[in-house]
């Protein structure tokens, strides 16, 4: 992955985390398991890193 592409993700993760972070509280912990189970679902389906 390119460094832009990085720096895009990195990014979209922001904007994510600053969107859950305006909602009330009460929804904030729905809000965070989805990203959550988004998040791991991009990494269980991602190649495996051969350089480690």
């Amino acid at each position: 992955m390119s460094m832009d592409a990085a720096d895009a993700r990195r990014e979209d993760l922001l904007s994510a985390l600053e969107v859950i972070e305006q909602q009330p509280l009460a929804e904030r912990a729905t809000a965070y398991a989805a990203l959550h189970d988004e998040l791991a679902r991009r990494l269980e389906s991602a190649p495996p890193d051969r350089s480690a």
